[in-house]
């Protein structure tokens, strides 16, 4: 059955102080038109200050998930974006007046509710859902962190975490349809050890968090006496009561494992960064904002992918990417000079492998020399770089309306010859970006053995239309 598009029916908003920053902040939900997406939008900034709510945008995982666009940026999105994605909402505008949304009370629910309250509303066009068919892996093992998102005709999570403390110790959760979000994983807090709350502090965060809106677990041993000196130290008006329970206050758990659900929260939270519903099975281990926001940039990659392969008309075959017609609506070359028959891989943003079939009725063997065909060595570099050229141009939404000029060629070395009958096999691999400014380092094997190596520098620029029409059209 065709799933629609949702938004919200009216706007509604929410007023408080933000856990790091501890800014008053007044947050304001409205509704979006259909394909609008997750959109954040600083109201007391000049100008249209608007971030959508994307991976590519995140600059600072370190306590939260950070959004920014040159001068703009909002702090600890997480659960706000847990809310949405929890009540399956694709378009919103979110205004606030300051850096950072309310924390309340450390959960989504207060965000949740505000939502529900002004009322979910269907939209004409079906969710543009990416259905994850084949695995997609992420480990880190510094951080013993490993997700995995596998085929699934559905969604669901499943978070393990241990922390190695009595009071917590090893805990599992799994969210196995959606509609559990709003009971069962939106009430669930944010916590934190009070190891780290003094350091926090010292680092200018926490300024906005207090024992109404996290969970403290005690971590080490400490007598009331030096709690009472940290709760001075710290500000707070509250009480510290060291109690028997292992969290300050002996503050009642909302779910026995409400720290693990807390986590399942916020990667879901950082999972709507991948700016489309998705259809898989996510299973994760130790996750954290780092971990889930490189993950969703992964899952944000392949989604590119597959709108390519969507906008190129291109059905895919097993082992093939890009077949040669596909290649021709990205690349602008034609016999003799189209160079690449097919693309096999191709990680956006990061790496392309493509192939390219030396036959005999090349036209330059008809000149190079002759008696003894040789492919020349500037061909299987511009051979290369067209190659190279594919993982360039699928870096803009419109490839049509740009062009790759190479810059410069550094560090060519020619191994081995390459004669009718071989199969060549490009690798381009990025190396740095500045602006529209690329440089690549660019393989070519036959047969395994490496035949031609080169550093490529390239520009991207704007394609000139051809004529009016085409102008006109665009």
């Amino acid at each position: 059955m065709l799933e629609l598009q949702h938004t919200i029916k009216k706007e509604i908003s929410i007023t408080g102080y933000g856990l790091h920053t501890g800014v008053k902040t007044t947050m304001t939900f409205k509704p979006a038109p259909e394909n609008h997406g997750i959109v954040f939008k600083r109201v007391d900034l000049a100008g249209d200050a608007q971030i959508p709510a994307l991976a590519e945008y995140v600059v600072d995982v370190s306590r939260g998930t950070t959004l920014g666009l040159g001068d703009i940026k909002i702090h600890t999105v997480e659960h706000v974006l847990a809310a949405v994605a929890g009540l399956q909402i694709d378009n919103i505008l979110i205004e606030l007046d300051n850096i950072e949304p309310p924390v309340c009370d450390g959960s989504a629910k207060p965000f949740v509710d505000k939502l529900l309250e002004a009322g979910l509303k269907k939209q004409s066009k079906p969710k543009d859902y990416l259905v994850i068919d084949e695995t997609v892996h992420f480990k880190d093992e510094e951080r013993q962190v490993e997700i995995v998102a596998l085929p699934l005709d559905g969604f669901r999570m499943t978070v393990m975490v241990d922390y190695f403390n009595p009071a917590l110790g090893s805990q599992h959760t799994g969210l196995f349809d959606l509609s559990e979000f709003v009971e069962e994983f939106a009430p669930a807090r944010t916590f934190c050890f009070l190891s780290e709350v003094e350091t926090l502090a010292e680092q200018g965060l926490i300024k906005g968090g207090n024992l109404d809106n996290a969970v403290v677990i005690v971590d080490y041993e400490i007598t009331q006496e030096e709690i009472d000196k940290l709760r001075e130290k710290l500000g707070l008006k509250t009480e510290m009561k060291l109690g028997k329970s292992g969290f300050i206050n002996e503050k009642t758990l909302r779910f026995k494992n409400e720290p693990v659900r807390h986590k399942l929260l916020d990667m879901l939270g950082d999972l709507a960064l991948i700016g489309v519903p998705i259809k898989a099975q996510i299973l994760a281990a130790r996750p954290g904002h780092a971990a889930n926001v490189e993950f969703a940039k992964k899952i944000r990659q392949l989604y590119h992918q597959k709108k390519l392969e969507k906008k190129y008309q291109f059905v895919k075959k097993e082992g093939v990417v890009f077949d040669i017609n596909a290649i021709q609506r990205i690349l602008p070359h034609r016999y003799p000079f189209l160079l690449v028959d097919k693309i096999t891989h191709l990680e956006m943003g990061k790496k392309v492998v493509g192939i390219k079939s030396v036959t005999m009725n090349e036209p330059f063997f008809q000149g190079h020399f002759p008696g003894q065909p040789v492919m020349p060595g500037v061909l299987i570099i511009e051979a290369m770089a067209q190659t190279g050229g594919i993982l360039l141009l699928n870096s803009y939404l419109d490839p049509k309306k740009k062009l790759v000029l190479f810059l410069g060629i550094d560090k060519a070395k020619f191994r081995k010859t390459v004669t009718p009958g071989d199969q060549l096999i490009m690798e381009a691999e990025m190396v740095r970006q500045r602006r529209n400014i690329v440089t690549m380092k660019a393989h070519a094997y036959v047969d395994n053995n490496l035949v031609c190596e080169a550093e490529l520098t390239a520009a991207i620029v704007d394609r000139e239309p051809e004529n009016k029409e085409e102008e006109k059209s665009e």
